[in-house]
């Protein structure tokens, strides 16, 4: 699984990074989690509000800062 932070640095986005991170250790799966900063690489997602969320090369949320609770229930699917 590979999890992607779209932002540019912003608290939100490095909040968003951190939440991911303790996500995946509480859903004890496996997954490979990126910092996107470059603002092309984030329009090429089609994201124009940060911070965003990515999981397996699908934007699953835009703009707001997501709890842990709310990326485990995204990851789990």
């Amino acid at each position: 699984m590979k999890i992607e932070i779209l932002g540019t640095g912003c608290t939100k986005c490095k909040a968003l990074e951190e939440a991911a991170k303790q996500a995946v250790a509480k859903s004890g799966k496996f997954a490979q989690i990126e910092k996107v900063e470059d603002i092309m690489k984030i329009m090429e997602y089609g994201v124009v509000s940060t911070p965003g969320l990515v999981i397996d090369g699908k934007v699953v949320s835009t703009g707001k800062l997501l709890s842990v609770d709310e990326i485990i229930a995204l990851i789990n699917g």
